[in-house]
């Protein structure tokens, strides 16, 4: 069986940062803590992010979209009959297993960085704008491959992707999965009636 090939200091890094917005928000992912979690040498903080922590957090954003968006494969991989509502649910099934089993700490660092650097960083906000498109593409050409109209599968994933992100922050106030399932059980009928009865 091949190994999996360990991350690269860079690759650490961006992953730390990504850990660390998500949790505590972009303030906390300073260098300093990034380069600790990422068991890499602080002086070469200013050899891969000459931009400084704007260029680190940007990159932890795009990292987080790409990560997203490369789940959905993999959700849609492990039902064994794929339909959007089947799609759906797993995408907050992931969001469900990791409060009931790790607690509310963590969120989307895509949603914290939007929250916390829309207004004050252009880089940043258009970061999450294409974090959230290249997510988006993703469900939305799996909507397509299940059979759901061209026309009205990007509507569709910038719903679910909306309602998820909606039901993560409730769900972190509330200290309770309870909005992931009712987002769920609501969107799941809609989803499934948008696919095509000649597909």
């Amino acid at each position: 069986m091949a190994t999996v090939p360990e991350r690269g200091p860079r690759e650490r890094m961006v992953f730390s940062a990504a850990q660390l917005i998500r949790r505590e928000g972009v303030a906390a992912a300073g260098m300093r803590e990034v380069a600790a979690r990422a068991r890499a040498p602080r002086g070469s903080l200013q050899h891969y992010f000459p931009g400084g922590k704007e260029q680190l957090v940007n990159e932890a954003v795009g990292w987080a979209g790409r990560y997203a968006g490369n789940r959905v494969a993999r959700f849609l991989a492990a039902l064994p009959d794929p339909t959007p509502s089947g799609l759906f649910a797993a995408m907050a099934g992931q969001w469900t297993e990791e409060y009931r089993t790790a607690g509310f700490a963590g969120g989307c660092p895509v949603a914290a960085a939007t929250v916390d650097r829309a207004e004050s960083a252009v880089s940043t906000r258009e970061a999450a704008a294409d974090a959230f498109s290249t997510w988006a593409g993703a469900v939305s050409r799996a909507l397509v491959d299940m059979g759901v109209p061209v026309e009205r599968a990007g509507a569709l994933a910038t719903l679910m992707i909306s309602a998820l992100e909606g039901a993560i922050l409730v769900a972190r106030a509330e200290r309770d999965v309870r909005a992931l399932t009712v987002v769920t059980e609501e969107l799941g009928p809609l989803l499934d009636a948008a696919v095509s009865k000649g597909e």
